[in-house]
């Protein structure tokens, strides 16, 4: 109970903006920063530091981005949702699976891939993952700038 406790408080805590850095454990510990990553709508940040208390679990699985002061977080869902509704906020990709399982004429293996697959993932191949907007902002990043940057596993 204790220990559920410390990190009830812990998870709370991380949801700060006041806290910019906090030097060393950065590098272990999820921190206020690498927090608002994983709440970031913008591209870059997408499907990025999903650790609860250790970020080596993300530096591990190739899931931990950085927070850039070159890119301010932008948070949401991407894409936008169409309002701010509560029932919206609440249902809107359970609504949007339900609608994709629903077509007709699909195989079996496609409604299961619209329930377990990425968000974005389409039967045909017209969909965009968040795979896809990465690959596409990164191109797009270095024909502006090109430099090395990190892969996209």
């Amino acid at each position: 109970m204790v220990v559920y406790a410390i990190g009830q408080v812990y998870g709370t805590w991380v949801h700060t903006q006041t806290v910019k850095s906090m030097g060393i454990l950065e590098y272990i510990l999820v921190t206020p920063s690498h927090h608002r990553v994983h709440h970031a709508c913008n591209i870059k940040y997408l499907d990025r530091n999903m650790g609860m208390c250790l970020i080596i679990w993300d530096k591990v699985f190739g899931t931990f981005e950085k927070e850039d002061p070159n890119v301010p977080v932008k948070y949401g869902i991407y894409p936008k949702m169409p309002d701010n509704k509560p029932d919206t906020v609440l249902l809107y990709e359970w609504r949007k699976i339900l609608k994709d399982i629903k077509q007709p004429g699909l195989k079996f293996s496609d409604r299961i891939n619209y329930i377990f697959n990425s968000p974005g993932w389409r039967h045909d191949g017209t969909g965009k993952t968040v795979r896809q907007y990465q690959k596409d902002y990164w191109a797009k990043k270095n024909k502006k700038n090109p430099k090395p940057h990190k892969k996209i596993a």
